[in-house]
């Protein structure tokens, strides 16, 4: 099941990974034009490789989800958001290094 890979999320998955996992789910946010969203892509997925299966990694590309950025008030990019038990608990604009994402991260598990 965990992939050490950020899974893809839309409008009809969305919902059902936040409140259908135990764990923390961080959300990226990203848009295909933005800069730091691919800078922060290869770190996200370092984090990944030693916080799964403590935490599920995801991914929204805002440009196809536009609705789903907007209703969780996405404002900037990247936006890491981490959602326990279907609800936000934290967020992160801008981009991060492998080491601040899993230091961020790991103040919620």
């Amino acid at each position: 099941m965990f992939s050490a890979h950020p899974i893809e999320l839309n409008g009809e998955t969305f919902h059902h990974h936040l409140t259908s996992n135990d764990i923390p789910v961080v959300v990226d946010f990203w848009a295909e034009w933005c800069a730091p969203c691919k800078m922060i892509a290869p770190e996200l997925a370092k984090a990944a490789t030693e916080l799964e299966p403590h935490v599920r990694f995801a991914k929204v590309d805002t440009d196809e989800e536009q609705k789903l950025a907007g209703q969780n008030g996405i404002r900037g990019f990247p936006t890491l958001v981490i959602y326990k038990g279907g609800r936000e608990i934290s967020r992160h604009a801008g981009a991060m290094s492998a080491g601040q994402i899993k230091t961020w991260i790991r103040e919620f598990l």
